[in-house]
């Protein structure tokens, strides 16, 4: 997909990856942006940075109504959505002692949130016979994430969610792309490893930190040869591969690593 004069929604966009996203479409030229987050007025912040092209709204993803809402906003401000990047997640932190509020806080937003979007606009895109998803999902539903079990679990739903999105309507004309990053500097990793929270210093020792706009970069290119892993760090596919070829062989070199 070239996102030149397309209409894209973009949630979980107030800052981070998300705002970089925004802020790289409008560059490239969509003709359309709805910056949602949660914090309404960070949203409404970058999508005044980005100009006439831009609308800012506040939105809770985990709420059905709300994301529809998303939809509705872009249609009669800009025109049919072309390109719905269901990027908002929460990292937990918390392994078995994670509350029951905590994990169902993380599979809201980091898998109902996907589902609520694919929801709200698949109708359209089915319609009209075409249309693309980016869902942001992490290299730890590709992996894992060491010291944050509900992160770790419900980003391997999200990946599964994106792939079954993908077999089902891709032969009717919808693109899926599920983004996997590493580490990335964003206030979602940052924070954890000034605190040396397990999960993030493991996160911070696989590889790179790279900064919102480098994965901006690397969306762009996936959009545009429409790959369904989208890989801003190359070396999580070598990882993806070694862990799919002999699961007992990487799952022992894990227990090295972080037993």
């Amino acid at each position: 997909m070239d996102v030149h004069d397309k209409v894209v929604v973009l949630t979980g966009a107030a800052r981070g990856i998300g705002a970089a996203l925004a802020t790289r479409f409008a560059a490239a030229g969509a003709t359309g942006l709805v910056v949602s987050d949660v914090d309404g007025p960070g949203a409404e912040k970058v999508a005044a940075q980005l100009g006439e092209r831009a609308i800012g709204v506040g939105a809770d993803v985990t709420d059905p109504a709300q994301v529809g809402e998303l939809v509705a906003v872009a249609e009669r401000e800009f025109g049919p959505v072309d390109l719905f990047c269901s990027n908002a997640g929460v990292a937990i932190g918390e392994g078995l002692d994670a509350t029951a509020e905590q994990w169902s806080l993380a599979w809201s937003v980091n898998v109902q949130a996907h589902v609520h979007a694919a929801r709200a606009v698949l109708p359209g895109m089915l319609e009209r016979g075409r249309g693309y998803l980016l869902n942001t999902v992490s290299a730890a539903g590709l992996l894992t994430a060491p010291g944050d079990a509900p992160y770790s679990t419900t980003k391997h739903a999200a990946l599964g969610f994106a792939e079954w999105l993908s077999v089902t309507y891709g032969a009717r004309g919808i693109g899926v792309s599920a983004l996997c990053p590493l580490g990335v500097r964003t206030d979602m990793l940052l924070p954890g490893i000034e605190a040396k929270h397990p999960s993030a210093l493991a996160v911070a020792a696989s590889g790179e930190l790279i900064t919102p706009e480098q994965v901006a970069e690397t969306v762009l290119a996936g959009l545009a040869e429409e790959r369904f892993l989208i890989l801003p760090h190359p070396e999580v596919a070598k990882m993806y591969a070694h862990k799919a070829a002999d699961p007992d062989r990487w799952l022992a070199g894990m227990h090295k690593m972080f037993g």
